[in-house]
């Protein structure tokens, strides 16, 4: 149906051939838009109405007093499943601190959340296939579990800024949920407002950057930098690559998308894509507003090296 469209549009109403250029990205752009934009509405208003009761909250509620194994397992599964972006997650950082939660149990939840959601999971599986989903999902809980293992070794509680300690935020009463349908149904539809309104432009963007990658960079030159499994410097390239560009995981799929339909192996796409949702730029500077620039460098360093390992690990399977 988008792949139609997307050919009524291009090949018939503007003229483009396919063989062009200009042709082929904008074919590329006018189809991943449709088909993630009806996706993206469509899971967050039915996860909305799943999730019409779940709190930021009830998040730190569920993960306090279990367990450390038990609490990190917790913690990362809710990061999978909650809607927080990089950047959003820093404030319930604050809180799991607050909570009295473990700060290894936290980074496992903080690098869980913006790099696993069910939306970009949907999204991926739609778009790339159940293979690359599975993969993606396992590394990405993987070196969520295994990064907040790390994390905690290094106690990094001595590097969490003073104020955050002090914190107390009072628990003022909430108002109960409306567990109604018609409740339900506004709360399922301002999310799908707020969740959309938050991520359209990084979608966007991202569409444009897989179509014009798509459509004008030389698939040999990208074989010859990008393609080749035995080439080690592409995966830490990648890494690296991803580290300025801000997205979450939804907008940086159809530019993994491209990437993959141009040769490039399947381990550096994956770190790529980890190092963008989960070690943005924008992040870094957030998080070092609650911890000092040792605990700041460590967890840069951690997920580095995690995505690399990741990317080199798939390539070698590939």
């Amino acid at each position: 149906m988008f792949d139609a469209l997307a050919e009524l549009v291009v090949y018939q109403w503007l003229g483009l051939s396919a063989a062009t250029h200009a042709g082929a990205a904008l074919h590329f752009f006018i189809m991943d838009t449709a088909k993630i934009f009806v996706l993206l509405v469509v899971i967050i208003y039915v996860m909305g109405l799943l999730r019409a009761l779940l709190s930021p909250e009830k998040v730190r509620a569920y993960v306090r007093g279990k367990p450390p194994w038990l609490a990190r397992g917790s913690a990362v599964t809710l990061g999978a499943v909650t809607p927080f972006c990089s950047c959003s997650s820093v404030p319930l950082f604050i809180g799991f601190v607050e909570a009295g939660i473990p700060l290894g149990v936290t980074f496992s939840f903080l690098i869980a959340s913006p790099m696993i959601n069910e939306v970009a999971v949907v999204i991926l599986l739609g778009i790339l296939g159940w293979e690359l989903t599975l993969m993606y999902v396992a590394a990405g809980l993987s070196v969520a579990y295994v990064g907040g293992m790390v994390m905690e070794r290094f106690r990094p509680e001595r590097w969490v800024e003073a104020y955050v300690w002090k914190i107390h935020m009072g628990e003022a009463a909430r108002a109960e949920a409306d567990t109604s349908l018609r409740g339900r149904h506004r709360y399922a539809w301002g999310e799908v407002r707020g969740i959309v309104g938050r991520l359209w432009k990084w979608v966007v963007l991202g569409i444009g950057i897989g179509a014009l990658f798509h459509g004008y960079v030389p698939e040999g030159w990208v074989t010859e930098h990008l393609g080749g499994r035995d080439n080690w410097l592409a995966v830490p390239g990648a890494v690296l690559l991803g580290v300025p560009l801000y997205a979450n995981a939804t907008g940086v799929i159809p530019v993994a998308e491209a990437m993959l339909g141009k040769g490039v192996a399947i381990g550096t796409t994956l770190s790529f894509m980890m190092s963008i949702a989960a070690l943005s730029l924008p992040e870094m500077i957030i998080l070092r507003k609650v911890i000092r620039w040792p605990a700041l460098a460590l967890y840069a360093g951690v997920l580095t090296v995690a995505f690399v390992l990741v990317g080199w690990g798939f390539n070698l399977m590939a």
